[in-house]
């Protein structure tokens, strides 16, 4: 089986390593410490602002989606979210299911997010404005430079889902001036599911998190901030993906955030062009480098089908009115071109056949 899906991804063989050993007990001085130094490699590797803090989360991206609107926001505040896709869409779920008001700027496929459409909600009395930077359902990555001047200039609270965006596009929490930044251990940091991170500003944590009432004991972020002052959680931690975490902190590090980035892009640019070239349908507007979605007028499903059952590769199927006409392809993980041309032909000569 080969990964070319967009989390999990297919992991490194140090982190395969790692998973597989015994889990050691975490309330100690020793894990405290590693988590210390992971925390700090964390910051500097997105940018985070001087005295920005970490929520470390045992859940889904959706969990620390909810975890987030919960912390920071509530029924007396008047939110916009970005509503392009499934992801758009979940954020929207999470404040009706809060009662927390909000307006949703609700995109078409092909229709882009711009100054013109942004400028109807300037001065509106708006507090927040919640955004998943890449739509992963779609692939299309927002201008996080055109959303972070709205904010400022609106002076609203700025959250950012970068869940399937960080670590594969660039991502720089203080030159975007992000208040709560999303992201997940199983997509670009390779790793296995089940840690989410939040990065907070000082900004959001003094505003917002100490003062905000939430009904909530597991989600409560200030449970969370005081716990990190020592390196620990306030309840246990997916252990096993901390010691990834870790591991793939110092190994970003070491080969250089631009470096990783840069392989991530001429993987995804190496499959667009290939792909373009063989006929394939790719869209026009911004992808994240993450992931490529190819389009079809009909059969995406038994392509999908065929790649699993015929090659035992794995690629993001789609729901709902794409059901058959959208696969995504990951470009994160341990991939290489030699990966990318191998898939490539294996779909045509599945295409070939239908």
């Amino acid at each position: 089986m080969k990964l070319f899906t967009v989390g999990p991804v297919e992991m490194f063989p140090e982190t395969l390593n790692i998973a597989g050993k015994q889990l050691p007990y975490f309330r100690t001085q020793d894990f405290s410490d590693m988590m210390l130094e992971a925390d700090s490699l964390l910051h500097r590797l997105t940018f985070a602002p001087s005295y920005a803090k970490t929520i470390y989360l045992t859940a889904s991206g959706t969990g620390a989606m909810e975890a987030t609107i919960i912390n920071c926001f509530n029924e007396n505040d008047k939110l916009l979210i970005v509503s392009g896709g499934t992801f758009g869409h979940r954020f929207v779920q999470i404040c009706q299911a809060h009662r927390i008001p909000f307006t949703e700027i609700k995109l078409s496929i092909n229709e882009n997010l711009t100054e013109e459409l942004l400028e109807k909600y300037d001065g509106k009395g708006y507090t927040g404005f919640i955004v998943n930077i890449h739509e992963t359902s779609i692939g299309k990555l927002y201008p996080i430079d055109l959303i972070s001047d709205f904010c400022i200039r609106n002076r609203l609270y700025l959250v950012v889902d970068a869940i399937s965006s960080v670590f594969a596009d660039e991502f720089n929490i203080e030159k975007s001036n992000i208040d709560a930044a999303i992201f997940s251990s199983q997509k670009a940091l390779a790793l296995s599911p089940g840690i989410s991170f939040i990065i907070v500003s000082p900004r959001i944590i003094n505003e917002r998190i100490k003062s905000n009432h939430k009904k909530t004991i597991y989600f409560d972020f200030n449970d969370y901030l005081l716990n990190f002052e020592r390196g620990q959680t306030p309840f246990t931690p997916a252990v096993g993906i901390m010691l990834e975490f870790a591991n793939m902190m110092k190994y970003i590090d070491s080969v250089g955030l631009e470096n990783k980035i840069n392989k991530t892009h001429a993987l995804a640019e190496y499959f667009r062009n290939a792909a373009t070239g063989f006929g394939f349908n790719i869209p026009r507007y911004t992808m994240s480098n993450s992931l490529t979605p190819v389009f079809f007028e009909k059969d995406a499903n038994k392509i999908y089908q065929g790649l699993g059952s015929n090659y035992g590769y794995v690629v993001n199927p789609s729901g709902g009115k794409l059901a058959d006409k959208l696969l995504r392809i990951g470009h994160m993980g341990n991939l290489n071109e030699n990966n990318m041309e191998d898939l490539l032909s294996a779909m045509i000569e599945i295409r070939e056949k239908l």
